[in-house]
């Protein structure tokens, strides 16, 4: 790694079964090194690692751990890591962690692998498995089953950041067959490319090129959307880590090879809901609509789920039009048309702050007219919400979107992860030639669910 790294124009200082002083210094040397210079920080480990309360341990090899009093003390806090990359002022920060092995010292850690944590600002965190699973070491080779696709992908030309930590997992899972799944938070709104060392400012591409990219990544979904052959999504993902139709994709995988990783509760003890399960026959919502100008109420309305075969569900609304959407929550049908493909309104199919996709869909307004639409959906925060069933912890989520005949429209959902319908909706939108936005609100007040 060491090696690619330098190969890659970056600066390495390389520590070798360090001590926990040895580590310490090498981090303070690094924090020192960047300061005002607006570099990229990175730290690659591979180790030990453990989790205690809600914080990260990289385990050095001179640590004698008995008890969990002993971990603060013998060890070294990876939010020492993130503190000297802040001080540093860095531009961006990358923090690789395959440390999610068994855990030799009994006793002395609150879980399996490493804890989940949200990315500071400008920083990726990338775990060689889900946070509370622990890693393969990837038998018969010469690095583990992650470093060895990570380092792979970095030596490919134009790696990008975001596709580089998307192909290593695919392949990780893939390998693994489901027992181990790589995991990232970011809060990254810069790209970057390994082989050039830069941070960049994705360029926005003309629109004949736009197009382009868009139809044949469509007729390659078309081909494989139907199959049965989960390797034939994973290589359609190698090819599109981030495209249009690579979150259904991602869904298709997960149907035909369930993950076989254990999900960690949060701080709260909350572990999410399955996808698959938000969305149930029977369940009942009631919501109030109001004028989000005014605040004035303007309607009622509810909504019956009704599923309808594996993998789409149905609102049969009372007030408000139908809609149609996957478990995984990507949008087939609503009031202002169908749309091919699905938009995402939950990037991934569950909820963690910093996760975002961005694609294309084509929608076929009510009559008949079809036109693109370019959309970015973000989960931006969790958040405490006061409603009519009281204080909900949910997960806010903003889409924007842009149409072909040049209006927009800003939507923000706040959703509870046990339930398919978001329980309160913010709606604007904005058509060429008028001044003043349309927004509407949806609130829930009532829901119900048979089983």
């Amino acid at each position: 790694m060491a090696a690619t790294l330098r190969s890659l124009g970056f600066i390495v200082v390389e520590v070798r079964d360090g001590s926990r002083e040895q580590m310490a210094a090498a981090i303070a040397s690094v924090g020192s090194s960047l300061k005002g210079k607006q570099g990229i920080g990175m730290l690659y480990y591979a180790g030990h690692g453990l989790q205690l309360d809600w914080r990260n341990y990289m385990v050095p090899v001179d640590a004698r751990l008995r008890t969990a009093a002993d971990v603060p003390a013998q060890t070294v806090d990876l939010g020492s890591v993130i503190e000297a990359f802040k001080a540093a002022g860095n531009r961006m920060n990358i923090v690789v962690l395959d440390a999610c092995r068994d855990n030799p010292f009994t006793g002395t850690s609150s879980g399996k692998g490493l804890a989940q944590l949200d990315a500071p600002p400008g920083t990726i965190l990338a775990y060689a498995t889900a946070p509370g699973n622990v890693a393969e070491d990837g038998q018969g080779l010469s690095n583990g089953l992650y470093t060895g696709y990570l380092l792979e992908e970095l030596k490919k030309p134009v790696a990008k950041i975001e596709d580089v930590f998307k192909r290593v997992r695919l392949q990780v899972r893939q390998k693994s067959q489901g027992r181990q799944i790589p995991w990232e938070s970011t809060s990254l709104e810069e790209d970057f490319v390994f082989n050039n060392g830069k941070v960049v400012v994705a360029a926005k591409p003309a629109e004949s090129t736009r197009e382009q990219a868009f139809n044949q990544e469509k007729a390659e979904w078309e081909r494989v959307k139907a199959s049965a052959s989960v390797d034939d999504f994973y290589e359609f993902l190698k090819k599109y880590p981030s495209g249009s139709m690579s979150e259904l994709a991602q869904t298709r995988v997960e149907r035909l090879q369930k993950a076989q990783v254990r999900v960690q509760a949060d701080r709260e003890g909350r572990v999410q809901d399955l996808f698959d399960r938000r969305y149930r026959e029977g369940d009942t919502y009631e919501f109030v609509l109001k004028d989000g100008l005014t605040n004035v109420q303007t309607g009622r309305g509810s909504v019956v789920v009704r599923v309808r075969g594996e993998d789409e569900v149905e609102g049969v609304g009372t007030g408000f039009p139908n809609a149609r959407a996957t478990r995984a929550g990507f949008v087939v049908q609503d009031g202002g048309g169908t749309y091919d493909p699905p938009w995402s309104a939950v990037p991934g199919g569950d909820f963690q702050v910093g996760k975002r996709i961005a694609g294309r869909s084509i929608r076929t307004a009510p009559n008949g007219d079809k036109y693109w639409l370019d959309y970015e959906t973000r989960i931006v925060a969790r958040e405490k919400l006061q409603t009519s069933l009281g204080l909900l912890d949910t997960y806010r989520v903003e889409v924007s979107m842009l149409f072909q005949i040049g209006s927009r429209s800003q939507l923000t959902f706040w959703y509870e992860p046990e339930w398919g319908y978001a329980v309160k909706t913010r709606f604007e939108f904005r058509n060429p030639g008028t001044r003043a936005p349309d927004i509407r609100i949806r609130e829930m007040v009532a829901r119900s669910r048979v089983n």
